[in-house]
């Protein structure tokens, strides 16, 4: 295994240089940074995680909490994961994964200084680790909006928008009774922010157009979107749209639609692209962009490491496209 007095070596310089080229403590030129950039390369020279932690009081690993609940969709999920590793790779850093919703785990992490930030997924509008985020040393970015994020960065979907947006889009194709199919009882039941934030702007759309809302949550599973659909048109028999914000029971809804002879209701699905793809009939649709927001959280947390960057909130406006069935 290459040490660094072999990239010294190979690069024509002293140990120093070669160690201020990679810590960026002190400006070398372009020539010599070349030099030992390539010596590096070429060597496969791998700086000790130990001891780069102990020269600059980083670890190069970012901590990301992401709960794999049983009320959650892990597919969906792991797109955001997917986004958080590639990026984190980009900028040299590497990924510690906590999955359970544990505060210890986050606490021992955090405490031991085995990180250098945190990203926190499944945030719920008032959410109980908002103190502990808070007070930490290492700063925080939340994929997700709480009602209060006080010094917090957040990014994520402009759900708020998604909802309006999505009825809005249906009133002006003369649709009047618009139903809502959202997530699982349990993820509306703890208030997970994104839940919220849909629904509001949602309800907010249909009360400005003198409607009423028609919303059930739904499990996220064949069953639970079959289950879904007639409970709406049981309250609601002149439903004339559905807003699906579940992706595990969106086959449902599509299934007891069809075949119920309810192909004339207009559909409109939120969610991920490689979901809406395999759809089996043409409806509008509105993209979760996860692996994108996933990216966009290494990149603020990575920009308050480096630069001290203050909190920001970054909503990505929602973007509404037609799906097809490709014959």
């Amino acid at each position: 295994m290459a040490t660094i007095e072999d990239v010294a070596r190979a690069a024509g310089v002293s140990v120093s240089t070669v160690s201020y080229a990679l810590s960026g403590k002190r400006p070398i030129s372009v020539a010599t940074r070349e030099r030992i950039q390539r010596a590096v390369r070429e060597l496969d020279y791998r700086p000790h995680a130990g001891a780069r932690a102990l020269a600059s009081s980083r670890t190069d690993v970012l901590a990301l909490v992401a709960p794999l609940r049983v009320d959650v969709n892990v597919p969906v999920i792991l797109q955001f994961v997917a986004g958080v590793v590639t990026r984190a790779r980009t900028h040299h850093k590497d990924v510690l994964l906590l999955t359970n919703d544990d505060p210890s785990s986050l606490d021992r992490v955090v405490a031991g200084s085995m990180v250098d930030a945190v990203v926190v997924m499944d945030i719920e509008t008032d959410d109980p680790r908002l103190p502990e985020l808070r007070a930490m040393k290492q700063p925080a970015v939340l994929i997700g909006l709480p009602g209060d994020p006080g010094p917090l960065s957040c990014v994520d979907l402009d759900f708020a928008a998604v909802g309006r947006t999505a009825v809005q889009h249906l009133l002006a194709a003369g649709r009047r009774r618009i139903g809502l199919v959202g997530p699982t009882p349990v993820v509306r039941a703890r208030h997970t922010s994104f839940a919220d934030r849909l629904l509001h702007g949602y309800a907010d759309a249909l009360a400005e157009a003198g409607l009423e809302p028609l919303e059930t949550a739904a499990e996220g599973t064949r069953r639970g979107g079959i289950t879904a659909v007639a409970e709406l048109l049981e309250r609601h028999p002149d439903l004339d749209a559905v807003v699906v914000h579940n992706e595990g029971a969106l086959p449902g809804v599509i299934e007891a639609l069809r075949e119920g002879g309810h192909d004339d209701r207009a559909l409109l699905a939120v969610g991920p692209a490689d979901v809406v793809a395999a759809l089996p009939v043409d409806c509008d649709w509105i993209e979760i962009p996860a692996a994108r927001i996933g990216e966009l959280a290494v990149d603020m947390v990575v920009d308050r490491l480096e630069d001290g960057r203050g909190p920001e909130v970054r909503l990505l406006p929602p973007t509404l496209a037609r799906h097809r069935v490709t014959p």
